[in-house]
């Protein structure tokens, strides 16, 4: 038997790395939804789209077209009109601007619409900012991520300076600051917990540890299904 799990939570809180390690441990597939909204502000800073003007928008988002894909080594990758920009979308000149984009009602539209379609089987892990509430609201485990600030600015920073060197704390705190309130703040489909959401805080697990926990929920939740059938 096979579910739907979604995980939400704050950036830098390791969903992403969570939603891999249950894919490949559970044999699910794995929607990076956070790629695709990067993916999208990437276009937007190459054409230089004025993400004020709602009819620009709507008219940029007529020309992209993304789908995600695994390259040699089974690493999932995300191709922007046919175009791998895997690399290119966790540049620090993206994520200043990726939650100002996804705020945008037509943007998030448009991305809501593929996954609900990349995910309408069972068998997908999906993590983001709104799957339990928007885009699953049906699926049958929720997490919801989150850990302590300092721990959240040491990872993320951990993860830039390997590509940018001269980047300082200062500047992830700010990212990450400036992130969290656009988040939850934004009109549509903002950051929150699901009431029915797990609540999974790995300021002190490691990758090991909650991968562990959640298989154990993951366990206990098909039992439960397989009780009521």
């Amino acid at each position: 038997m096979k579910i739907k799990i979604a995980i939400d939570g704050y950036s830098s809180c390791g969903k992403s790395t969570l939603a891999k390690d249950l894919a490949k441990a559970l044999k699910y597939t794995y929607i990076d939804t956070g790629a695709m909204y990067r993916a999208i502000t990437l276009y937007f800073l190459r054409n230089t789209i004025d993400i004020e003007n709602e009819d620009a928008i709507e008219n940029a988002i007529k020309n992209i077209h993304i789908r995600y894909g695994d390259d040699e080594e089974g690493r999932n990758q995300i191709f922007l009109n046919e175009e791998n920009v895997s690399e290119e979308i966790r540049s620090m000149h993206v994520a200043n601007k990726v939650s100002e984009v996804a705020s945008k009602k037509a943007v998030r539209r448009f991305a809501v619409a593929q996954q609900r379609a990349l995910g309408k089987n069972k068998g997908v892990i999906m993590d983001g900012r709104d799957i339990g509430n928007i885009v699953f609201p049906d699926a049958e485990l929720k997490i919801f991520m989150t850990a302590n600030e300092k721990t959240r600015i040491q990872r993320r920073y951990a993860e830039l300076r390997i590509k940018n060197p001269e980047i300082t704390l200062e500047e992830v705190k700010e990212n990450i600051q400036q992130r969290d309130y656009i988040d939850t703040h934004r009109e549509e489909s903002p950051l929150r917990q699901s009431e029915d959401a797990k609540v999974l805080d790995n300021s002190n697990l490691n990758r090991e540890e909650q991968l562990q926990l959640v298989l154990e929920w993951v366990d206990r939740i098909i039992e439960e299904i397989k009780n009521e059938d």
